[in-house]
């Protein structure tokens, strides 16, 4: 009986890549043990257990960015996270190390390589960091999202994605997905959202351009997120809710979509092949503009600085846009190319590879 421990946490761009392996590992073998570390602060501190995983955590231990009193006692307090994982390694007889990024998985890398447990590694986004840089220094095998991401020995597996996902048949689901949200399916439909915070331009310039839109034949689906300023413009087929509990329904309503560019929604928009317009968070590394490169230089979505995402651009550019039905179908049938849908499976693959067992090899490119 195989026992994996899968690392990572903090943010749902760890945590649900990693709950989709954790569950296809489940799903193939349900005598496997499949351990989850994370830290008790993290999103997966209710995820995890909620899906019916034992979760392990440890002390969240960032690596500090400045001279101050955390960075002196920095190197006392790693090394007893890497002790501490390395318990758990020895205690439950764990045989690989699957880590996602986040806090807890540098020392999870550190402490497999020192019990000599192979690590596999996957990266969400297009820039990695830290801790996967460090790991996929000596880890066995290491999987990316997106193509050019640059960590040794990656190959491209594309995203792990949920079962709901994966499988999703929109034609199928359009009438129910229409009945939930309140949207009549024969009309199309445009999705907006910002993440599960939600995002204030788009929000923003969404109910300011819901005339507009909706004036063109199109209706709207905007999910503003938990700390929205906006209320509900009061318009025909401009449906808004703060959170959508069925983002599977969502998403097979969706004929085009206007969304943040974090990894998982530009894989999952990709991998459905629903055309997008993405508008990165203007704050941080710019990660989120090199997510969604791939799938705007394969001509399945436009990218808009969160400045230039105003009214007058929805005017100019993405009302033409959304009029033109032969430029969507060949925008959804482009970012299809850029997507996978069998991302966990990929991704599972090269586990097996790490583990060293007979047919866990993944093809280099897509």
């Amino acid at each position: 009986m195989t026992t994996y421990l899968l690392a990572g946490g903090g943010t749902a761009g760890h945590v649900n890549p990693l709950l989709a392996v954790a569950d296809r590992l489940r799903e193939r073998d349900p005598e496997a043990t499949v351990l989850v570390l994370g830290t008790a602060e993290g999103l997966e501190a209710r995820l995890v257990p909620a899906r019916g995983y034992e979760l392990l955590t440890i002390a969240k231990v960032p690596f500090p960015r400045r001279p101050n009193r955390a960075a002196v006692a920095f190197p006392a307090r790693f090394r007893q996270s890497i002790a501490a994982v390395r318990r758990i390694i020895d205690e439950r007889s764990v045989d690989v190390v699957v880590g996602f990024g986040g806090y807890v998985s540098t020392p999870a890398y550190l402490a497999a390589r020192r019990a000599g447990v192979p690590v596999a590694i996957h990266e969400a986004n297009a820039r990695p960091g830290l801790a996967n840089r460090l790991g996929a220094r000596f880890a066995a095998t290491v999987g990316i999202a997106f193509e050019g991401t640059p960590l040794p020995g990656a190959r491209l597996v594309g995203m792990p994605l949920r079962r709901e996902i994966e499988t999703l048949d929109p034609a199928a689901l359009r009438v129910e997905a229409a009945a939930h949200f309140g949207l009549d399916a024969s009309r199309p439909v445009l999705l907006a959202t910002g993440g599960s915070l939600g995002a204030r331009r788009i929000n923003r310039t969404m109910v300011d351009s819901a005339a507009a839109i909706t004036a063109i034949g199109w209706q709207v689906l905007h999910v503003t997120g938990a700390k929205s300023e906006v209320v509900a413009p009061g318009v025909a087929g401009y449906r808004m809710v703060e959170y959508a509990d069925r983002m599977d329904l969502a998403l097979a309503l969706a004929d085009a979509a206007v969304s943040r560019a974090g990894a998982a929604t530009v894989c999952e928009l990709s991998a459905l092949g629903i055309p997008a317009v993405f508008v990165p968070y203007p704050v941080g590394n710019g990660e989120q503009r090199f997510n969604a490169a791939g799938v705007v230089a394969a001509g399945g979505a436009v990218l808009v600085d969160d400045a230039d995402f105003v009214p007058e651009w929805v005017d100019a550019s993405l009302l033409p846009m959304l009029a033109d039905a032969e430029r969507l179908r060949a925008m959804a049938t482009a970012a299809a190319t850029a997507g996978f849908r069998d991302g966990t499976d990929r991704m599972v693959a090269l586990v097996d590879e790490a583990l060293g067992e007979p047919g866990g090899t993944t093809p280099q490119g897509a």
